[in-house]
C-alpha cells in the first residue's frame, strides 16, 4: 500500500485556506493514506480557550470533516488530520480520520503540552486501533487493510501511549504533530523499533507568534520501518509531500532475533504498572 505524508505551513485562524492549500496538495498524489500535522486546519498558538472554541468543530458533522470526506472520497484516500474538537462543552486536541466511504474515526490526544493545558480538555481515548480498508487509489485491484492507531505530538514521549496501540494490533501509527523540540523526532524510530510498526510523523513548519511568545516548528517529517529504517523523510522547513509503499504485514512480526520477540519477552511479572 501507499502511505504518505502532507507538511506545511498552516495559516493561523483561516480553516477555509488550510483546507483549499490540502485540497491543492492531495490532488497532486495518488496514495491510500495521508497522513496531515496537528491543528492543521487552525494553527496552533492561541490566546484563550474562548478563541480555539470558536474554531472548534464536532466530529462528525462539522464543516471541516465534510470538507475532508469529499476530500477522501475524491482522492480515495483515507485522511488523518489533526483538528480542535468540540464535544459538549469540553474541547480535544484531537486526530480525525475519514475513508473514502464517509467513516470516521477520532482519537483525542491524552497528553498536552505546556499552554495546551489552559486550551484542551485532556483526551479521553483509550489508545483504540482502527481496522481500515483501502481501496485502490487507481480503481484497479482489490486494495489492502491494515490496523491503524494515531497519537497527537507530545504523546510520543511516553511510551506506554505507543506499546498500546502495539499491543492492541497497530501496524501504523499514525503522527500528527506541530514539534518544536530539536531532538523529538528521534522518538519516531525509537517508538517504530521498540513496537516493530509503521510510523508516520506529520510535522508542520513555519512560525506563530503570540505576544512575546514564539514557537517555530521543524518540520522534518518521516516515515519510519518497523526496523527504524527511514523510508521518506521532509526537511526542516519546505512544504512537501512524500510518498512511499509499505507492506503492513511486516509490523506483523515482532521477532528481534529467532529466539527474541518482542511482545512474547515481556516480563510483565517484574514491571511497574
Amino acid at each position: 500500500m501507499r502511505v504518505g505524508l502532507c507538511q506545511f505551513a498552516p495559516k493561523h485562524g483561516d480553516v477555509k485556506a488550510n483546507l483549499d492549500h490540502i485540497a491543492r496538495a492531495l490532488s497532486r498524489v495518488e496514495a491510500d493514506l495521508i497522513v496531515l500535522p496537528e491543528l492543521c486546519t487552525t494553527g496552533y498558538l492561541f490566546a484563550s480557550r474562548s478563541e480555539i472554541a470558536a474554531l472548534s468543530e464536532p466530529v462528525p458533522g462539522g464543516p471541516t470533516c465534510e470538507a475532508m470526506a469529499a476530500l477522501s472520497r475524491k482522492s480515495k484516500a483515507v485522511i488523518v488530520w489533526g483538528m480542535p474538537q468540540s464535544a459538549d462543552e469540553s474541547i480535544f486536541n484531537s486526530a480525525v480520520m475519514v475513508t473514502p466511504q464517509g467513516e470516521f474515526n477520532v482519537y483525542r490526544k491524552a497528553h498536552l503540552f505546556v499552554d495546551e493545558k489552559d486550551l484542551f480538555d485532556r483526551g479521553d481515548s483509550s489508545f483504540p486501533v482502527f481496522d481500515v480498508s483501502f481501496p485502490s487509489p487507481s480503481g484497479r485491484g482489490k486494495g489492502e487493510g491494515a490496523k491503524l492507531g494515531m497519537l497527537v505530538c507530545f504523546d510520543h514521549f511516553f511510551p506506554e501511549a505507543a506499546r498500546s496501540l502495539a499491543l492492541r494490533g497497530a501496524q501504523i501509527i499514525c503522527h500528527p504533530s506541530n514539534l518544536v523540540l530539536e531532538y523529538a523526532h528521534t522518538n519516531s524510530v525509537t517508538r517504530a523499533v521498540e513496537n516493530r510498526v509503521f510510523w508516520v510523523l506529520a510535522n508542520r513548519t513555519g512560525s506563530e507568534t503570540l505576544g512575546e511568545k514564539t514557537l517555530t516548528f521543524n518540520g522534518r517529517s518521516q516515515i519510519v520501518a518497523p526496523d527504524g529504517r527511514l523510508l521518506a523523510g521532509a526537511g526542516p522547513e519546505s512544504d512537501e509531500l512524500l510518498v512511499v509503499d509499505i507492506d503492513p504485514a511486516e509490523a506483523l512480526d515482532k521477532k528481534v532475533t529467532p529466539r527474541n520477540d518482542l511482545f512474547l519477552d515481556r516480563r510483565t511479572d517484574l514491571y511497574l504498572t
